[in-house]
C-alpha cells in the first residue's frame, strides 16, 4: 500500500495526473461505498464512493470529488476509471458532456414530399356534410324501424308492367269523358236582393252562349259572372228565360269557348251511365256518375207565388245537389243528354235538401228547342194540345178532359171534353200533370199518338200538336 500519490492497484490502475499541491486543501480519495475515514481536527468530508463518502486531509475543509453519489467535480481528477481505491468490480456511472452544437451548422428541414398535405377547408366542409347525412339518415331509419316495433316492412302490392286499361283513361271512360266536357261547364253568380244565388250552366256556342235553368237567373238584376273551368270570369247578361221549361239563356263576354255536343235524349235507356257536372255547394268542376233510372218522370215544380214548371225528365241516381242546376247531364260519349234541374229529398219544409239519388234533368231535346227560340226569338214557344185538364186523375186511370178547344189540336183529331186520356204515345197518364208534361217534351208540329176512353168504349186518334198562341 502506498501514500496514494503514485501507487498502483494490483489490477494495473494508473497514478493520478498529478498530485494534490502543497499548502492547498485536497479532497478524499474515492471509497467504493458510502463510507470514508476523516483525519484529526478537520471537519472535512470524506471522499465520496457510490453513496458520497470519502477521506479529507489534515487542514482541508475541501470536499472530495463526486462519486455517484453527486457533488462537485474535482479539476484534479480527470478520469474516475483511474482512481487507485476504486473497486474494480464495482459499477461506475461515467457522464460524457455532449460536444456543443452550433445552430447555424444545423441542416434545414426538409419536407417529405409522400406525406399527404393537410385537407382544405372545403375537403372538411363537405366530409362533415356527407357525416351528417348518413348519420340523419341512419337515425331516421331506426327511428322509424322503433316506431314500427323493429318490423322491417315488406314490400306492398305487385309490380305491373303496363297500366291496367282503366287508368289509360280511353276517351269511352268516365275520365275520358269529364276530361272532354269539363272545359264546356261554367259556375254562375246572379245577385239579386236577397244576395247572391250560385248554379251551373254549360257553353252551347264559341260567341257565348250558355244554357242554365231559369230559377238559377230568375229574380237577378239581369247581370252575371261567368267563372269557367280554369278559374277565368266574365260578365254575362241574360238573353232570355222560359219560367215553365225552366230554361234561361245568358251570353257571356268573350268568345273562342268550347260548346258541348249534343246528344239524344229520345234515344236513352233506362241503365245508361251517364255523369252529372257542375258546382255543388259552390264545389266548381264536380263529376258524380251514375245511370239512367227512369225515363219521361212527369215533374210539377216550381216555388210558392211562382210559375208551374212541366217537364217529363231524366231520373238520375248520379249525386246532385243545390249549386248542379243548370249544368249538364252527359252521356258515356260526352254529349249533353239533359240539365240538371231539381232533385227528391226527405227533408221538410224549410230545411235544405240534399242528395238521396233522386235527381232529375230536363231533357236535351226540349232544352235545345226552348234554347233555340229564346236566341233566335227572345222568348219560347209552349207545345199545347188544345184541351184543358184540371183537378185529380180518374179513379180507374187516366186524365180527363174538363175542355176542348174548338180549333185546337184535340178538337181536329175527334176528342172531346169528358173524354178520358189513358195514353199518350204509350206513356201512361195518371195525373194532369203528366199530360201536360209530356206534351210540353215534344215540338210543335209533332204528331203523337193518343188512346183515350170515352163512356166505356176505348179509341185511339192521332193528334198534331201546336203552339201556343203567346
Amino acid at each position: 500500500m502506498t501514500d496514494g500519490w503514485d501507487g498502483r492497484q494490483p489490477g494495473g490502475y494508473p497514478a493520478p495526473a498529478a498530485g494534490p499541491a502543497p499548502g492547498n486543501p485536497t479532497q478524499g480519495l474515492p471509497g467504493t461505498g458510502g463510507g470514508g475515514t476523516t483525519w484529526p481536527g478537520n471537519p472535512s468530508q470524506g471522499l465520496p464512493g457510490t453513496g458520497g463518502g470519502g477521506t479529507t486531509w489534515p487542514g482541508s475543509p475541501s470536499q472530495g470529488p463526486q462519486g455517484a453519489g453527486g457533488g462537485t467535480s474535482s479539476p484534479w481528477w480527470s478520469d474516475a476509471l483511474a482512481d487507485p481505491w476504486r473497486d474494480p468490480y464495482a459499477p461506475a456511472a461515467v457522464v460524457v458532456p455532449a460536444a456543443p452544437v452550433d445552430p447555424a451548422s444545423e441542416p434545414e428541414p426538409v419536407s417529405d414530399p409522400d406525406v399527404p398535405s393537410r385537407p382544405v377547408l372545403r375537403q372538411v366542409v363537405l366530409i362533415s356534410l356527407i357525416t351528417a347525412l348518413l348519420a340523419g339518415s341512419l337515425g331516421s331509419a331506426l327511428t322509424y324501424a322503433f316506431l314500427r316495433g323493429g318490423t322491417a316492412v315488406p314490400r306492398l302490392g305487385a309490380e305491373s308492367g303496363q297500366a291496367p286499361a282503366l287508368a289509360q283513361r280511353k276517351p269511352e271512360s268516365l275520365a275520358g269523358v269529364a276530361e272532354k266536357v269539363l272545359p264546356s261547364v261554367v259556375t254562375i253568380r246572379m245577385a239579386s236582393l236577397g244576395g247572391i244565388s250560385e248554379g251551373s250552366g254549360f257553353v252551347v256556342s264559341s260567341d257565348g252562349h250558355i244554357v242554365t235553368n231559369d230559377h238559377v237567373v230568375s229574380g237577378g238584376s239581369g247581370k252575371a259572372t261567368v267563372i269557367f273551368n280554369d278559374g277565368s270570369s266574365a260578365p254575362a247578361t241574360v238573353v232570355g228565360q222560359d219560367p215553365e221549361s225552366d230554361i234561361a239563356v245568358i251570353k257571356a263576354s268573350r268568345t273562342g269557348l268550347t260548346p258541348v255536343e249534343f246528344g239524344d235524349s229520345d234515344g236513352l235507356a233506362v241503365g245508361d251511365p251517364v255523369l252529372a257536372i257542375g258546382s255543388p255547394l259552390s264545389l266548381a268542376n264536380t263529376v258524380t256518375a251514375g245511370i239512367v233510372s227512369a225515363l219521361d218522370r212527369t215533374m210539377q215544380a216550381g216555388e210558392p207565388g211562382g210559375p208551374t214548371r212541366y217537364y217529363a225528365a231524366i231520373q238520375t241516381d248520379a249525386a246532385v245537389n243545390h249549386g248542379n242546376s243548370g249544368g249538364p247531364l252527359v252521356d258515356g260519349g260526352g254529349r249533353v243528354v239533359g240539365v240538371n234541374s231539381t232533385i227528391k229529398s226527405l227533408v221538410a219544409d224549410g230545411q235544405e235538401a240534399g242528395n238521396i239519388g233522386l235527381a232529375f234533368a230536363i231533357p236535351i231535346n226540349q232544352a235545345k228547342r226552348v234554347t233555340q227560340d229564346i236566341i233566335g226569338t227572345g222568348k219560347a214557344r209552349r207545345t199545347v194540345i188544345g184541351a184543358q185538364v184540371g183537378g185529380t186523375g180518374v179513379t180507374s186511370g187516366g186524365v180527363r178532359l174538363n175542355a176542348v178547344e174548338p180549333s185546337g189540336p184535340a178538337a181536329a183529331a175527334g176528342l172531346k171534353a169528358g173524354d178520358v186520356v189513358l195514353r199518350l204515345d204509350g206513356h201512361p197518364l195518371t195525373e194532369p200533370a203528366d199530360l201536360v208534361a209530356l206534351v210540353r217534351k215534344y215540338a210543335p208540329g209533332s204528331v203523337v199518338a193518343v188512346e183515350y176512353r170515352r163512356g166505356s168504349t176505348r179509341q185511339n186518334a192521332s193528334v198534331t200538336l201546336a203552339a201556343d198562341a203567346k
